[in-house]
């Protein structure tokens, strides 16, 4: 398996923006595909998004238009773009890596997972 360590995480007002980075280690970064997942407090883990190795990406209907998902195989790194940051996008973003693509993904189902990174977007 795969270890994923994320960062960037912090406090950003309403409206602004923040990237966050995973790091991969221990296996062929790009023989996976790639996700972003968060958790609120009290609430289940959710999907945001994911980038296939071929650079395909797929997104959570509620951050489409405001994330970004890429990849950069050189530096076993991906990274999630946030924009237009709203208070209810405060949660811990985990980063996970699978080998597998296909509508699957959102059941979140994945081989490997990083221990999260704290977002907080005030109003």
């Amino acid at each position: 398996q795969v270890q994923l360590v994320e960062s960037g995480g912090g406090l950003v007002q309403a409206g602004g923006s923040l990237r966050l980075s995973c790091a991969a280690s221990g296996g062929t970064f790009s023989s996976y595909s790639m996700f972003w997942a968060r958790q609120a407090p009290g609430q289940e883990r959710e999907f945001v998004g994911g980038i296939s190795r071929s650079d395909n990406t797929y997104y959570a209907d509620s951050v489409k238009d405001r994330f970004t998902i890429s990849r950069d195989n050189a530096k076993n790194t991906v990274y999630l773009q946030m924009n237009s940051l709203k208070p209810e996008d405060t949660a811990v973003y985990y980063c996970a890596a699978d080998p597998n693509w296909g509508p699957g993904i959102v059941d979140m189902d994945f081989d490997s997972w990083g221990q999260g990174t704290q977002v907080t977007v005030s109003s």
